[in-house]
């Protein structure tokens, strides 16, 4: 690179620019900038593993964000839209007859895998949690949800507890794919490496053939002195 090429457009300004030294390492901070068009994360930790899981939580944060551009619509958190969708699936179920009915019926069980999670996950009671979850949703309250850090069940709206609309279709989509792949395997076929013989086709124990008596061998007839 020619610093000939650079024009006063290519050149950026920071309030600092400094080295600094973390550790063993030494590392140069630009920071202050006006119009920053990358930035970079410094993660550290006391061991390797914990490193490891501060880059998975800050990665899985950062999608969360790119999620909410791309597509701009929020639903509520803590199980709550998983419960109203269940208690929908519920009411339509019962207009449904014989085997149909049976299904809509394990798909909203399967969608309440959600609060029933979270409410263990927090020490909670499951049952009493769903139940009382339930209850509030069908009377119409369909913001309520599961609060995890508080231990109890409040309005999901106003406690700020909301997961990008994207991620929701995603999970209903794609576990309901996995489930309709594993409805249409009708069976299963086990097979194991048949027992062969030895190489060579051999019996076991045998000799190779042309070996059987050793007596066509040439020159080894009478063997002279050897009597």
């Amino acid at each position: 690179t020619n610093l000939d090429d650079l024009f006063e457009k290519d050149l950026g300004s920071a309030e600092t620019v400094e080295e600094r030294k973390i550790e063993e390492d030494k590392w140069v901070f630009v920071e202050g900038c006006k119009h920053p068009k990358s930035v970079t994360l410094l993660l550290r930790g006391g061991s390797q593993r914990v490193v490891d899981e501060v880059e998975r939580s800050v990665h899985d944060a950062l999608m969360v964000v790119r999620d909410v551009i791309l597509k701009p619509e929020i639903v509520a958190g803590g199980g709550a839209p998983e419960t109203f969708a269940a208690t929908k699936l519920r009411g339509w179920a019962k207009s449904l007859e014989g085997r149909e009915q049976l299904a809509a019926e394990k798909f909203a069980d399967a969608l309440e895998t959600i609060p029933l999670t979270l409410a263990e996950n927090a020490g909670m009671d499951p049952i009493d949690t769903l139940t009382l979850l339930r209850s509030k949703q069908q009377k119409g309250e369909k913001w309520t949800g599961i609060d995890v850090m508080k231990g109890k069940i409040s309005n999901m709206k106003s406690s700020d507890i909301v997961e990008p609309l994207v991620v929701k279709l995603q999970i209903v989509s794609a576990s309901t794919e996995a489930a309709c792949m594993i409805l249409r395997i009708d069976d299963v076929i086990a097979t194991q490496k048949s027992a062969g013989g030895p190489p060579g086709g051999g019996e076991e124990g045998g000799m190779p053939p042309g070996m059987g008596g050793m007596g066509g061998m040439p020159g080894m007839g009478g063997m002279p002195g050897m009597m």
